[in-house]
């Protein structure tokens, strides 16, 4: 089976976009794929953390992977700083990447607009090296992630290729990205122009996976639409409604055309009473058992056996980069 690595940044709760964008295909791709899903908490330090915050959404989002139906006995599921192999191969593969394509990054430029170059912190710019590390460290075939991902998964092709074409061998695995389906792209619901985000201000623009009923309610009745009270999915005149829709439809399967002729001439009212149900229906039961992880023993025998496997993958990588590279006796 071909080898699937994905990872999580534990930097707040998880919201129905992540869940439906790619913790639902994680699900999927564990069927017929060796699955590697990492907590990424590394990476979240790029910025100031609260330490204990921290280490609560560490445990939080591997719980979640477990919620939401990654089998322990078909993935692996661990935390990233417990493993060393990532820091240590990011080393080295930040001594085979060039300044000038970390510089390029979209994502370093978007993170460091208006700031001046002596207060941007290292770590954002080098971030998409410990992201190469990462899969790389795996020997992983395939990368899921989003679009915004797709500039991080070419320069961890390209530093695998130019490391092996300087070797004249295979010291890498060359990845293969694989970009989430477009149409679970949720978008905000209080800006449907922006993606939703579990970092803004609004509580409301968004609806996480552990939302009280009350909460999910709340958030979907405040939602953005618009004043012609028409249930139709126009992405440029009805990017509110067609939102909803969206949400709707993955959720329930029911088509967006079937939703279309179900909600014709009842305007917004029971359009959005009715998505309220159907929501709180699909992520009740992934609270429900988030709960139960978190308060066992199940997550810690779990994150250990997953921390022992990763391990023995990650030292028979190391092994054979030191190797490659010269390093050790």
């Amino acid at each position: 089976m071909k080898r699937v690595f994905s990872g999580v940044q534990p930097t707040g709760n998880l919201h129905i976009g992540n869940y439906l964008g790619a913790l639902k295909q994680f699900v999927e791709l564990q069927e017929q794929h060796q699955c590697i899903y990492c907590v990424v908490d590394m990476h979240s330090i790029t910025l100031p953390q609260e330490p204990q915050e921290l280490r609560e959404h560490i445990l939080d989002i591997a719980a979640l992977y477990m919620a939401v139906g990654v089998d322990p006995k078909k993935s692996i599921i661990f935390i990233q700083s417990e493993v060393s192999g990532h820091a240590e191969l990011g080393w080295i593969l930040n001594c085979a990447s060039y300044m000038g394509e970390l510089s390029r990054m979209t994502q370093f430029k978007d993170k460091s607009k208006g700031k001046e170059n002596g207060s941007i912190p290292s770590g954002i710019f080098t971030y998409p090296v410990l992201m190469a590390a990462d899969i790389l460290l795996y020997d992983a075939d395939i990368v899921p992630v989003g679009n915004d991902q797709k500039q991080h998964i070419e320069l961890t092709r390209d530093l695998a290729i130019r490391i092996n074409n300087r070797f004249q061998k295979q010291t890498f695995v060359v990845p293969e990205g694989r970009f989430l389906k477009e149409g679970a792209r949720i978008m905000a619901l209080d800006d449907p122009t922006s993606k939703m985000s579990k970092s803004a201000e609004n509580d409301f623009s968004r609806i996480s996976l552990l939302d009280s009923d009350t909460k999910i309610k709340k958030a979907i009745m405040k939602a953005t639409t618009d004043s012609d009270a028409v249930v139709r999915y126009d992405i440029e005149k009805k990017p509110g409604v067609s939102n909803l829709l969206s949400i709707y439809s993955t959720f329930s399967g029911i088509s967006i055309e079937d939703l279309e002729k179900q909600y014709e001439g009842c305007g917004y009212g029971n359009f959005k009473k009715d998505l309220v149900e159907v929501t709180i229906d699909a992520i009740r039961p992934i609270r429900e058992r988030f709960e139960e992880i978190r308060n066992s023993l199940e997550l810690t025998k779990v994150l250990d056996d997953g921390r022992e496997r990763a391990e023995a993958i990650a030292e028979k990588t190391l092994a054979r980069v030191k190797t490659d590279f010269g390093l050790g006796r």
